[in-house]
């Protein structure tokens, strides 16, 4: 299960990664879904595979949908962005992430529950274009919708993670914010991303 898990979550990576990037300006290059007889997908699979969202899993327990009116704020950057709920259908299946949000990637922690919680982006000015720019002891601030505030300071700065790593986005056993834009326009580009912990 966790093998699946985890390759379900480098497709929907590889994916993601590529849209956020073209933002719905282009079409991505439709890859055909991987054949049942092969569950123990290869890196190689995953760049050559893309299995229908209705394949992610629907049900882990104890991980919810981030409530509206959450917010990442970096303000070194100048990002201050709405987080949503993503949608891995309208995000990944119709390539329609909106603009001008961040999203939480679904299954992953909501900020403040204690583990991993993974929010991305398209690399476009005023969302996580100026991710790129992240250094080592930035803030990130998010602001709940009660109003409450969690403070990350950034402590890792991963500029060109390959496509194909899905460590990025299991469970942690600490709190942790991780935030993810894209490097370039295709599905095996690098990934850019950025780890923040809790500030001390």
């Amino acid at each position: 299960m966790r093998l699946r898990l985890t390759t379900l979550l480098a497709v929907v990576l590889i994916a993601l990664g590529a849209w956020l990037l073209l933002g719905g300006d282009r079409q991505l290059a439709v890859v055909p879904s991987p054949a049942p007889s092969a569950p123990s997908a290869s890196a190689t699979a995953f760049a050559t595979s893309r299995p229908p969202t209705t394949e992610f899993p629907t049900a882990t327990p104890g991980l919810r949908a981030i409530p509206d009116g959450y917010r990442v704020q970096i303000p070194r950057l100048r990002i201050d962005l709405p987080i949503k709920e993503g949608d891995l259908v309208r995000d990944i299946d119709n390539q329609q992430t909106p603009e001008h949000a961040a999203f939480h990637l679904p299954r992953t922690a909501i900020p403040g529950d204690g583990s991993n919680s993974y929010l991305y982006a398209h690399a476009r000015t005023g969302m996580f274009l100026s991710l790129w720019d992240a250094k080592e002891g930035d803030e990130v601030i998010i602001v709940a919708p009660d109003g409450r505030t969690l403070t990350y300071v950034v402590r890792e700065v991963h500029r060109r993670v390959p496509f194909n790593e899905t460590s990025w986005v299991l469970p942690s056993q600490t709190e942790r914010l991780t935030l993810q834009t894209s490097t370039g326009p295709n599905p095996q580009d690098p990934r850019f991303v950025v780890v923040a912990l809790p500030k001390t």
